[in-house]
């Protein structure tokens, strides 16, 4: 395989990575005018600086090439005193991510590949998942699941249970806290050419 390529596909997972990150800042502005938001984190892959690994890509693994770790959605975790809105919620994420995109100032994100983990102020508990289908229930197997939709469009994932690490300081990033307003921007977290020196995106 041509170094070409492995550059260029590298490139790309930066940019991934970069995309949701831009995706981030455009749903928390969106969610802290909602007063039972108490706080907003990235979480997962895309708060951490990426890594190498084999990728899922054929050509890569056969020749036991390693490119930067694949983001594949954004992961944003969401205190919340009160679940009545939730709907409203839903509705004010896919409606920022639309008009991001439409004025050029947000990245191509489908509302679906950003996915709020709705957390209990306090406490750190967690309550369930943002549903992305407009009606609550609506007449998929997912909401089928034993609980899901018992508040209406909080989902319940069938077999999910959080990780202990879930909200560890290493593994999220906070953007937003009530009283203290923008903490930072997602896009400011380090990335990949911090960690190595090397592999930024300019």
């Amino acid at each position: 395989m041509r170094p070409a390529d492995i550059e260029k596909q590298n490139r790309f997972l930066l940019r991934r990575q970069h995309d949701f990150r831009r995706a981030a800042d455009i749903v928390t502005d969106a969610l802290m005018g909602f007063e039972e938001v108490e706080a907003v984190a990235v979480i997962g892959s895309v708060a951490k600086p990426l890594w190498k690994e084999l990728p899922r890509f054929r050509e890569f693994r056969r020749a036991g090439i390693t490119v930067w770790h694949e983001c594949k959605d954004l992961d944003l975790a969401v205190w919340i005193s009160s679940q009545h809105r939730l709907d409203a919620l839903r509705r004010a994420r896919d409606s920022a991510l639309r008009r991001g995109y439409e004025r050029g100032g947000g990245p191509s994100i489908a509302d679906h590949q950003v996915e709020l983990f709705l957390i209990e102020p306090g406490s750190d508990r967690y309550l369930g998942r943002l549903c992305n289908f407009n009606k609550c229930p609506r007449d998929k197997m997912a909401c089928r699941v034993p609980g899901c939709g018992a508040i209406p469009f909080n989902r319940c994932v069938d077999g999910f249970a959080p990780s202990a690490d879930l909200l560890t300081s290493a593994s999220y990033a906070k953007l937003y806290q009530r009283g203290a307003g923008r903490l930072r921007s997602a896009l400011d977290l380090p990335g990949a050419d911090e960690a190595t020196g090397r592999d930024n995106l300019a």
